[in-house]
């Protein structure tokens, strides 16, 4: 596939085989976000782990402290005064078991994120095949499976990301937008790199974090030296 002259000038202007350290080179990834929207800025972290291991899952959430730069809608699960909670904290859209054959059967997706009631975790399973490969089935892990439906929310609006292992082992994040300052999105980077080196399951041997590379939505990627975020 030919690249464009704007990637091929972006390529340009750093060493691709480089290790970078964070700072430098989400300024990098920054200034190379030249489209004319405004590009997510993303890590990509290979690990070491081996997830066909239970032992050496990784996962969990993390709320970034400049947020994601997205509105993020959330869809919550429960019944009683947990929907009524649930609305005051500033949920998108409330409600039960009614809204299962919405999902299943007609295609309604407009939400980023779940958050359900224990109460209601034997409902919401049975969306789990077409909720899990979406990366939106609720866990108590990330937060997502809880009473406190309000501090979900908040959490979730204020920027809270999940991160976890794809099948490849290699976990996959944004952490703010181009339009961000280097700082904030320093900040979120160091946030969510804290929360994920904390996560190291104790089985895995050899290092933790493989490569870890910063990119934009259309820009390069940029190598991090795994050894400057507590690899």
């Amino acid at each position: 596939m030919k690249k464009s002259k704007k990637y091929r000038e972006a390529i340009a202007s750093f060493e691709k085989q480089k290790l970078y350290d964070p700072e430098e080179a989400l300024g990098i990834v920054k200034k190379n976000a030249t489209a004319k929207f405004d590009e997510t800025v993303e890590v990509h972290i290979r690990t070491g782990c081996d997830g066909r291991h239970a032992d050496q899952q990784v996962r969990g959430a993390v709320v970034l402290p400049h947020g994601t730069g997205k509105t993020v809608r959330v869809l919550v699960f429960a019944k009683g005064t947990k929907l009524d909670e649930a609305q005051a904290a500033g949920a998108d859209y409330v409600g039960g078991e009614e809204l299962i054959p919405k999902i299943q059967n007609e295609g309604w997706f407009e939400f980023d994120a779940v958050v359900a009631t224990p109460d209601m975790m034997g409902v919401v399973g049975r969306l789990g095949r077409v909720l899990g490969p979406k990366g939106l089935m609720p866990n108590p892990k990330a937060g997502t499976v809880t009473m406190d439906v309000t501090r979900a929310i908040e959490d979730i609006k204020a920027g809270k990301i999940e991160y976890r292992l794809d099948k490849s082992n290699i976990i996959h994040v944004p952490v703010g937008k181009a339009s961000f300052s280097e700082q904030d999105l320093a900040d979120n980077f160091r946030a969510l790199m804290d929360a994920i080196v904390k996560a190291r399951p104790a089985a895995v041997k050899g290092a933790f974090l493989r490569t870890v590379t910063v990119t934009s939505t259309m820009g390069p990627g940029v190598k991090v030296n795994p050894l400057k975020v507590g690899a």
